[in-house]
């Protein structure tokens, strides 16, 4: 190479990285959600709007039911919950590809050494000759980013890293709901189970008072059979019960990583059913859009849709490396660094594919109907969170008057119970009612113990539909890093 081709080279080599601002392909622009300016439902309580107070109350909102086994249950799920882990797996591979994506900015170096031994065959003018060959030295190449192509895949791999961040934070939301879900379910038929016994033993010594009666000729065959009856199927209810307690005890096993019969020791003793102490704060629709995960990591598979569009019509142009290499070769090793054994390269390609029958063509069509539809499921999500918070709120409402309507209802059939006992051991009245008082009775219990649980699980449901749950962006990086 003469000294004005390798001036020539040099100075395309130089300026060719000052060419490399612009990207092709469309930059990512938030979507405009419009929502509405208030809530169609009513929350359960007036919220107190004092930012930090929100915040900190939908961030660790089952503190709000002041329960330390609940509690407990949740923060150790998020230390051991398999879904949990798979999630904080996903962000270190988002974070492996974003690197990965982002060194094929920069040049790649190689260093190789060899030694080679060759015959040559004889001829007419040489002999047979025999010798060694070393060879070492460094070649290197860089892409120039030209078109962008390379700097919107580093955007998408960041996008994913974004979507991956948000999915963890989505399993933690939906995690701590279904912990709390399934402890309230658990101790709500743990009161049941108690009501059924309670109301079985009542029924046992009505049965047991109407045998004697019988016996004494002051009560029908019939009387004694009803009664009898309705202790069996009240009896009937309680195998039932208990089974649905073991199978919901498993279900938290699992929820924490552990086997069915792990918390059976911690979580077979009854406790009482937690109610929620604080108001939830709501907020505004419009707070939804930065709140649920679900929608920023809709969001972020849409950016990252949207840069991979670049990615695809960067193919559409030519592509521009700078090669270079350096080494040393002689058929002597003791010579093998002397200056007259060097040799170096260094200029500019340029490879631009001009027929492949439309296929970079048809791939850009293709990256552009994957971020349509990625925008079209960031629009559905933000509608279904909106519904969700709707149902929930409605759904919280209307319970907490159903609950108040059943504890007037147990008020009612407890002295409706009391009067047709004492009717009918005054002989005013026949066993028919006392039974129906115990019958309707149990019936309100049951149904007060289901409610008053409803009414916890609407709460929890209205929480996750907040997006409450999630933890500090600290406690992500750490968590999510592998350490």
């Amino acid at each position: 190479m003469n000294r004005t081709t390798y001036r020539t080279s040099l100075a395309l080599c130089l300026c060719l990285p000052l060419l490399t601002s612009c990207a092709v392909g469309p930059d990512f622009l938030h979507p405009e959600s419009k929502v509405s300016s208030q809530w169609l439902g009513q929350p359960p309580a007036a919220p107190s709007e004092t930012a930090p107070t929100a915040e900190h109350t939908l961030a660790q909102w089952w503190t709000t039911f002041n329960d330390p086994q609940l509690t407990s249950l949740i923060e150790r799920s998020m230390q051991a919950n398999l879904n949990l882990r798979m999630a904080e797996s996903r962000i270190r591979q988002a974070r492996a590809s974003m690197g990965i994506a982002g060194a094929d900015l920069g040049p790649n170096v190689n260093t190789a050494a060899s030694l080679t031994r060759s015959r040559t065959p004889a001829s007419s003018r040489s002999e047979v000759v025999t010798g060694n060959l070393y060879q070492m030295g460094f070649d290197a190449g860089w892409e120039v980013d030209l078109f962008g192509g390379l700097r919107r895949g580093v955007e998408a791999a960041g996008a994913d890293y974004e979507a991956a961040l948000e999915n963890r934070t989505d399993v933690l939301v939906s995690l701590s709901a279904e912990v709390a879900s399934n402890y309230l379910n658990l101790r709500s038929l743990q009161q049941r189970l108690a009501i059924a016994r309670e109301n079985l033993k009542a029924q046992e010594h009505s049965t047991e008072l109407t045998r004697q009666r019988f016996k004494a000729g002051f009560a029908s065959k019939l009387d004694l059979v009803r009664a009898e009856a309705l202790a069996a199927t009240t009896a009937g209810q309680i195998p039932l019960l208990e089974a649905q307690t073991r199978q919901t005890i498993y279900s938290l096993s699992l929820l924490l990583g552990g086997e069915p019969s792990a918390l059976l020791e911690e979580l077979t003793p009854d406790a009482p059913l937690p109610a929620a102490q604080a108001a939830v704060p709501v907020g505004l629709p419009s707070d939804l859009l930065l709140r649920r995960p679900d929608i920023r990591r809709a969001l972020a598979k849409m950016h990252a849709a949207t840069a991979r569009i670049g990615v695809a019509k960067a193919d559409l142009f030519p592509k521009f490396t700078i090669s270079g290499a350096l080494g040393y070769q002689n058929a002597n090793s003791n010579s093998l660094f002397n200056t007259a054994s060097s040799f170096w390269s260094l200029g500019p390609a340029l490879n631009w594919p001009l027929f492949d029958m439309g296929r970079t063509r048809a791939n850009l069509e293709l990256k552009k109907a994957v971020q349509e539809e990625e925008l079209l499921a960031y629009e559905q999500t933000v509608l279904n969170a909106l519904r969700e918070v709707e149902n929930a709120l409605i759904a919280s409402t209307k319970e907490e008057e159903h609950r108040q309507a059943m504890v007037q209802a147990v008020a009612a059939n407890r002295s409706a119970v009391e009067l047709a006992t004492a009717l009918y051991t005054a002989g005013q009245n026949d066993f028919l009612a006392v039974l129906d008082a115990q019958r309707s009775l149990y019936a309100a219990e049951d149904a007060l113990a289901q409610s008053s649980r409803t009414v916890s699980t609407n709460l929890v449901a209205l929480f996750k539909a907040l997006g409450g749950g999630w933890q500090t962006e600290e406690t992500v990086a750490k968590d999510g890093s592998g350490s």
